[in-house]
């Protein structure tokens, strides 16, 4: 593969180096920006925000110039994919999908930016009684290292589409598409100030960002550990807060279900991104009468996925983000197979450069295992049996998280009791999908609060502002 040219810095500023996850081996390096650079960036957003062009731009203009971004997205699609699959080890087809989701989100919410406004509500006071959106002001958004540029995008659009102005932390290892759509951005004629990209140490520049008194909104995306953390930070400025966070997903297979259709389901919907996913369904609960059966379907499945180079068309899965995050991983598997649980395959790391690590299939497990309590956040599966719908639930529920799953029934009424039983946000019916573009996505319980995507992630980067206007004479 062909080197990357180091990423132009200024002389004297520091940097630290990005490994790339499928060699082992230097990348790039990137600027290792400071608290104070935090400060200069949210300083140039708040004038940007209060006497700048992009919030008094009109809506038409606004949606116009977000519009011009998602083109020029398409238009570098495939250097961004590469990009991408390169910095975080995804499958090149993976990351192209994510690329055109990214054009997609900027696109949806160029459309909104004329559309989404107040109401003039009928009130008992004699006079007009309307209410006005308005734009919060700096937004400080901070995103994990497993979907960059598309969960950029999930929180940079509305934000701009609102009329804010961002500072966006992108993980400390997977920094580099986001550097490159904010240079994009300015390429689209969204003014400087406006989209801001800091890179650094989480531990630096997100509490520096967090913490900041004229950062108004953090939107946050990572652990749930480091999420109580934001919370607490922001607690003192009385911000405005979103997180989405982690999840172990429960896929539920009823023994009426489309046997073929459920096994690729669990296999994709488990694997996807190296199962470094919040909504990777870890826990696949099968019907005890068909568990036998779809167990040794599972593992055969998962001994037939292509685990290789990220840039290879043929690549079904690529290495895992770094050989520290790996090791944690096997960490899991070691501790699920203290605990008793049955390694049905994989779990081996390959004898090739970068952090590679075969998909593994956990039998015999039990709801108080680690593996099936805590996020692994690799591609780790445990199986389970269930006697009745009523176990499903429980099984289900019997856990902190609730942010994604799955049911496999050709009972729609099963389905749809399921569905409303199961404590979670987001849930497919014969399907592995989480992220659907125009419709709310997040988690209940420990996974999160507040909602991204859809016109309801509007509601978390504007203010309501409740006009009233005295007509009695």
């Amino acid at each position: 593969m062909t080197p990357v040219p180091l990423f132009a810095v200024e002389c004297g500023v520091p940097t630290f180096t990005l490994i790339e996850p499928a060699t082992g081996e230097q990348f790039t390096r990137v600027p290792e920006e400071s608290a104070n650079d935090v400060d200069v960036a949210v300083r140039a957003a708040h004038r940007a925000f209060k006497s700048g062009p992009w919030r008094a731009l009109n809506t038409r203009d606004r949606g116009r110039a977000l519009m011009r971004l998602s083109n020029l997205i398409r238009e570098n699609a495939d250097g961004l994919a590469k990009l991408e699959a390169r910095n975080v080890g995804k499958p090149i087809r993976e990351a192209r999908d994510e690329v055109e989701l990214a054009a997609n989100c900027f696109e949806y919410y160029a459309g909104t930016t004329n559309k989404i406004g107040g109401d003039t509500i009928p009130g008992a006071a004699p006079g007009v009684l309307m209410t006005f959106r308005e734009p919060v002001g700096v937004c400080g958004i901070i995103v994990p290292w497993n979907f960059p540029i598309a969960i950029t995008s999930w929180k940079v659009a509305p934000a701009l589409a609102m009329g804010n102005t961002v500072v966006l932390k992108p993980a400390e290892q997977t920094p580099m598409t986001a550097l490159r759509l904010a240079s994009l951005a300015l390429d689209a004629g969204i003014p400087e100030g406006v989209f801001t990209v800091i890179t650094g140490k989480g531990s630096v520049i997100g509490e520096a960002l967090v913490k900041h008194p004229l950062v108004r909104k953090v939107a946050f995306t990572g652990s749930t550990e480091v999420g109580a953390n934001v919370m607490r930070l922001a607690a003192d400025d009385i911000k405005r807060v979103s997180l989405e966070l982690g999840g172990k997903s429960a896929l539920l297979v009823f023994d009426d279900c489309d046997f073929d259709r459920a096994i690729t389901s669990a296999v994709s919907s488990s694997l996807g991104n190296a199962g470094q996913d919040c909504c990777a369904r870890s826990r696949i609960l099968v019907h005890e009468s068909i568990h036998d059966r779809f167990a040794k379907a599972l593992v055969d499945a998962f001994g037939k996925v292509k685990v290789g180079d990220p840039l290879d068309d043929a690549t079904e899965m690529g290495p895992l983000v770094t050989a520290a995050h790996r090791g944690r991983v096997q960490s899991y598997i070691d501790k699920g197979k203290s605990e008793g649980a049955t390694l049905a395959c994989g779990g081996d790391a390959p004898n090739v450069r970068g952090s590679y690590l075969e998909p593994a299939v956990f039998l015999d497990a039990t709801s108080d295992m680690t593996i099936v309590r805590e996020e692994i956040f690799g591609p780790v599966v445990a199986v389970m049996r269930f006697r009745d719908e009523g176990e499903a639930i429980a099984m289900a529920n019997d856990s902190m998280y609730g942010l994604s799953g799955s049911i496999f029934t050709r009972d729609i009424g099963r389905a749809m009791r399921v569905a409303r039983a199961v404590e979670t946000g987001n849930l497919s019916i014969n399907s592995g999908s989480s992220v659907h573009l125009e419709a709310p996505f997040g988690g209940v319980k420990r996974s999160g609060l507040g909602r991204e995507l859809g016109l309801a992630a509007l509601d978390y980067y504007s203010e309501w502002k409740t006009v009233y206007i005295d007509v009695s004479a």
